[in-house]
């Protein structure tokens, strides 16, 4: 094949929106050699990936471009960090042509270096890839916490980790989670980012409590309030309390980060204290009160129901928390 015969590439090289990226092996697959594509108006824009015309490349080329370079030989890969957010349509996240770099996550296994606009990212586990625009992308909390891993800017981080989580995207429990698994808690941007979230999340939780318990029509308790045997020893705040039917809700909001065991030691010796007296404690986490609202509430109504078949509970002075 010379310079002059017409390659079998129109159908990717031409127009219809499709991506005109090819990897060099898919261009051998239709007989192209490394001597046909330099002889054509073509750009290696990464080692072994050919942009099929002049020009520079869309914003889905280069996503296009930096998976075909490191999902080369088989490998998995997927769109991370901030790319990854500008797809999930973060507003704090820049546009994708304005990013130099796109991070894309690999096994740690892959033999593989950064190139050009392409900067890998690896791990020992890959999480299982969401897609997005047909892309396989990594799950927000991951793709948040590899942005974060780039980013020195307190305001910049605080803005995505609230996205994060205003947006419905993924809860602080998992976010706190991958945090912890790059080893990001010990920059002081990022912890201070960190507690404003936990306290925002713990507010959204409280809200869809609120809403959980109005909406499906169960007794209304008393709110956010501390419980103490009288003049004994203080047993700890839950968030929702029902007197007459010796019940509490307690939202599980710890984040999984040092000193949890402690933490859940703590929980656990606060639940067998209350339940030694009587009290049924139910522990909700935000992430079931988001996505099985209903089943949650089902499960409050039962205890309540539940209640005339056992002991009454103990005596216990409820104050405001």
């Amino acid at each position: 094949m010379n310079h002059n015969t017409p390659l079998p590439l129109r159908h990717l090289a031409g127009t219809g929106g499709r991506p005109r990226v090819l990897s060099l092996a898919q261009l051998r697959e239709h007989g192209v050699t490394p001597a046909d594509a330099a002889e054509r108006p073509w750009q290696q824009i990464l080692p072994g990936v050919f942009l099929l015309h002049a020009g520079p490349a869309t914003s889905e080329e280069r996503l296009h471009a930096v998976l075909l370079y490191a999902g080369r030989r088989g490998g998995e890969a997927m769109i991370t960090g901030l790319a990854a957010l500008a797809l999930y349509r973060f507003t704090a996240a820049p546009p994708l042509l304005a990013l130099q770099h796109i991070d894309v996550l690999v096994p740690s296994t892959r033999r593989l270096r950064s190139a050009g606009c392409a900067r890998l990212v690896r791990a020992q586990a890959p999480p299982r890839p969401n897609e997005v625009t047909g892309l396989p992308v990594a799950p927000v909390a991951r793709a948040v916490a590899d942005a974060v891993a780039q980013l020195t800017d307190a305001g910049t981080v605080r803005r995505l980790l609230s996205e994060a989580v205003r947006g419905g995207h993924c809860e602080p429990a998992a976010l706190v989670r991958e945090l912890t698994a790059a080893r990001l808690l010990n920059r002081p941007h990022v912890v201070d980012a960190v507690e404003s979230l936990v306290a925002e999340g713990r507010g959204i939780a409280e809200d869809r409590l609120y809403d959980m318990v109005r909406r499906y029509q169960l007794p209304e308790p008393v709110w956010n309030v501390d419980l103490r045997v009288p003049g004994g020893p203080h047993l700890g705040g839950v968030d929702a309390y029902w007197p007459d039917f010796g019940v509490a809700v307690e939202l599980d909001t710890r984040a999984p980060r040092q000193g949890e065991d402690e933490e859940w030691s703590e929980y656990a010796r606060r639940r067998e204290a209350l339940e030694r007296l009587g009290v049924t404690v139910i522990h909700i986490t935000p992430r079931k009160l988001r996505d099985h609202a209903e089943q949650q509430a089902a499960v409050v109504r039962t205890a309540l129901t539940a209640s005339g078949d056992r002991d009454p509970a103990g005596y216990l002075v409820v104050l405001p928390r």
